[in-house]
């Protein structure tokens, strides 16, 4: 079947899932600078733009991975809908974390460890998907050529699975550990572009 419904789907999906997360910056009550603190505004922000961020690789690559692929399977929707799953729990996983964050202390370490937990299925969702797609279009499939060794695939799971147990030692560890997986996936990747324009019309 063709991939245009999936991609358009997941694109709806995925602009909800920003929209719900930024209708969490709900405005303080007051006019004042010390309202914003209050609020706890500064530290949902951050945690929004941290979420933003991962929500917009997501999307880049997943749009990379699908320009890459002819045509999706039955088992493609599946593990497509499995990814969708976890990347909708970023709303709630941003929320909590940004609300339960005091700046004078450290990010709280629960909410943290769920924050970690997410990113890490979301990750393993992602390997699933693209699995799924060179399993049904073959190891010489544009996709398989374009990923290589994939080590940025490999490296970001173990790092948010040892950001899991981090939380509860020092949560501004596992913070920083966020922060470093979404740098290395913001650097310019070109594999799959490289890849789509040696192949012939």
């Amino acid at each position: 079947m063709q991939k245009n419904r999936l991609e358009a789907f997941s694109d709806g999906v995925i602009a909800i899932i920003i929209t719900i997360m930024v209708l969490e910056l709900r405005p303080p009550g007051g006019i004042s600078l010390s309202a914003l603190k209050a609020n706890s505004l500064p530290a949902i922000f951050v945690s929004y733009i941290l979420s933003f961020v991962y929500v917009g690789i997501y999307w880049n690559n997943h749009h990379h991975m699908l320009h890459a692929t002819k045509k999706v399977s039955g088992g493609i929707l599946w593990a497509n809908l499995h990814l969708l799953f976890w990347l909708s729990l970023f709303p709630f996983t941003t929320a909590w974390l940004g609300k339960t964050w005091q700046w004078e202390f450290k990010p709280p370490a629960v909410p943290t460890a769920v924050y970690g937990f997410v990113l890490l299925m979301a990750a393993i969702a992602y390997y699933i998907l693209q699995s799924a797609i060179i399993r049904k279009e073959g190891r010489h499939a544009t996709l398989a050529a374009a990923i290589g060794s994939d080590w940025k695939g490999k490296l970001s799971p173990a790092l948010y699975l040892s950001s899991i147990p981090l939380a509860f030692v020092n949560s501004w560890i596992s913070n920083g550990i966020f922060v470093v997986v979404a740098v290395i996936w913001l650097v310019p990747d070109t594999r799959i572009e490289r890849v789509v324009e040696r192949e012939p019309d």
